[in-house]
């Protein structure tokens, strides 16, 4: 795991750049801790910060296919999981290898294939390809979008970067934001493609993009695909049971201790369950995988349930650990440390924009960054619920017939901080044109019913938007800490099998995520299978919300904070009692906090 930075200019020498290629690599030491290098040609620079995790010593990037005169050029973030197979077949046409890592897989598996080299590849990946030869810049990310990969436009060509952060450093770049960002930011609905900066923007998950002197050119080798399912029950089981398993199996490889992420959901337990089976079979029936979990000071004694939690987390943790025989710990957070100024700015940084989930978010950085003190690489459960249907959406009959984003009804006007009104964004509008051309994305079959099609609209919605910002996060928080997060549940091949799967067989047992309940019967307790849909926790400390209502106060004083935000429509919550505060409220409050920081770091032009 990594982060990759440069840029290809037909109009200029890069040569003479060499600090500015310098300086955007260093932006990005956070995510590769390990080892840094660039490469300077006259058309390309490719910068590139590594976190050591598959063979370490060979592994240096930026590599290239030769040491003198290189025709190709690769800055690599990510794993590719099928690597030996590729190797095996890369050899087989004749190719030679230096190392054992799978960053020169990627850059013979381009050599053999070249623009074609993604259809090859299993992982999580987001990689930049300078050819020489062709005069030709490649960017590729993997199918659902685990690793991020942003670019902008420079003169005579594009820069590219893990961050946005990162594109900042270069000289012809700077962070602005337009009616347009605050729409994509504010409205909660996730496009891919567009950011909150004007000018950047994403390469889209199963997307490539070229650029030569031609122009850039953009297209996606991978899109979810809708076909006819004829599995029955039992075979479908069997079939899920079998690519988790293989999903999980081909992830546990690693030269640097490795852990996994267990809240004592389902989706957690199954996953924990299938790694520590494998590893007792690979290094004998005495191995102990780690797992984690965080709670919080005086959470048994606080906790109050809300719209997103019906319980306390960490008993069933416990019970799944020792169910599971796992080495595991719950990392116990104090209210204060998440009001730290200093850790809250550095989420904000992490993010790069001012949208987030406030101590949830901070919380997560704060695990991760206690995880990194034992662990190089972590195992989450993160996707389960958009690929078995496992959020409250898919059941609610008042989700299922709303024709808007169905999270909304969950976190709603009330949780997303209002803007100005005189900055005249018309997000209700963009709401409903951006959900309009979100349905008539969604693949069908022939003959489906409307509750079929109707489902198939909410799975693809969540596979290819909800999905989207779960994995930013996930991705943004880890790698500021230099820990590496994989993500067995968005195996291409499982999200592409549960995609065709039909509803009925999804929920057989009138429940959410009824396939992997089944699958997972010998793989947890039986309070942990049947336990409620949980979402990650949240700090109940009466103290905590007092100080965040306290630190909101101080943002709204501030003058830019006030032109973008309604203060109108936030000051009832800045002296509502603590135990009368509703989630979504909070969360408004955490949203000036975090908008004042952001401000306050980027200081980016505002063209409103």
């Amino acid at each position: 795991m990594c982060g990759i930075t440069g840029w290809a200019s037909f109009h200029s020498d890069a040569r003479t750049q060499a600090p500015v290629i310098e300086a955007m690599t260093a932006t990005l030491t956070p995510r590769g801790p390990d080892a840094g290098g660039v490469w300077v040609g006259e058309r390309a620079a490719i910068g590139h910060r590594r976190l050591a995790v598959i063979d370490p010593e060979g592994g240096v990037q930026p590599m290239t296919d030769r040491p003198d005169e290189p025709a190709i050029v690769l800055s690599y973030s990510g794993e590719v999981y099928n690597h030996h197979a590729l190797r095996t077949e890369l050899r087989a046409r004749g190719h030679a290898f230096r190392t054992r890592s799978d960053t020169e897989v990627v850059l013979r598996a381009y050599a053999e294939w070249g623009d074609a080299v993604a259809e090859h590849l299993e992982g999580m990946f987001a990689f930049a390809v300078w050819d020489e030869r062709a005069q030709r810049l490649l960017l590729v990310r993997d199918r659902l979008g685990v690793k991020p990969l942003f670019w902008a436009r420079v003169d005579g060509g594009l820069a590219f970067a893990s961050e946005p952060k990162t594109l900042f450093a270069h000289p012809e770049i700077r962070p602005r934001v337009d009616a347009d960002g605050l729409r994509e930011a504010y409205s909660l609905l996730f496009n891919t493609g567009p950011t909150v900066w004007s000018g950047v923007s994403e390469v889209e998950p199963g997307g490539v993009l070229v650029l030569d002197r031609a122009g850039i050119r953009e297209r996606l080798y991978w899109q979810l695909e809708a076909t006819d399912h004829t599995d029955d029950q039992d075979t479908a089981i069997e079939r899920i049971h079998a690519l988790v398993g293989a999903a999980a199996r081909s992830q546990l490889e690693a030269d640097v201790p490795l852990c996994s992420l267990l809240s004592g959901g389902i989706d957690s337990t199954v996953l924990t369950a299938l790694l520590a089976d494998e590893l007792r079979r690979r290094e004998g029936p005495d191995a102990r995988i780690r797992s984690y979990a965080v709670d919080y000071s005086d959470q048994a004694k606080q906790f109050t349930g809300d719209v997103l939690r019906t319980g306390h987390d960490t008993p069933y943790a416990i019970e799944a650990g020792a169910f599971i025989g796992t080495d595991h710990s719950t990392v116990i957070l104090d209210p204060r440390a998440l009001l730290d100024p200093e850790h809250r700015k550095a989420v904000v940084v992490a993010r790069d924009s001012p949208i987030g989930v406030g101590d949830m978010d901070t919380s997560l950085y704060l695990l991760f960054g206690e995880i990194r003190q034992h662990s190089t690489v972590a195992l989450s459960g993160e996707a389960a619920d958009e690929v078995f249907g496992g959020y409250p959406w898919f059941h609610n009959p008042k989700a299922l017939a709303a024709q808007t984003f169905p999270w909304l009804l969950v976190t709603g006007d009330e949780a997303a901080m209002p803007l100005n009104p005189e900055l005249g964004l018309r997000i209700g509008e963009f709401r409903d044109d951006t959900y309009r051309t979100a349905l008539a994305a969604v693949p069908h079959t022939d003959g489906e019913s409307p509750a079929e099609h109707r489902q198939r609209e909410m799975q693809h919605l969540s596979l290819t938007r909800w999905l989207r910002q779960l994995l930013h996060r996930k991705d943004r928080l880890s790698m500021a800490q230099g820990l590496e997060v994989r993500v067995p549940y968005c195996d291409h091949r499982l999200v592409e099998y549960a995609f065709t799967t039909p509803w009925a067989l999804k929920s057989f047992d009138g429940r959410e995520k009824s396939l992997l309940r089944a699958m997972g019967t010998d793989l947890a307790p039986h309070s942990v299978l049947h336990r409620p849909k949980n979402h990650y926790p949240a700090t109940h400390h009466p103290d905590y919300t007092r100080g965040l209502q306290a630190v909101a106060r101080d943002a709204l004083a501030t003058e830019q904070v006030r032109a973008l935000a309604d203060e109108t429509r936030i000051k009832p919550f800045l002296d509502t009692p603590p135990d009368r505060l509703e989630w979504g409220h909070r969360l408004r409050l955490e949203r000036v906090v975090d908008l004042a920081l952001w401000l306050d770091h980027y200081r980016p032009e505002l063209a409103l």
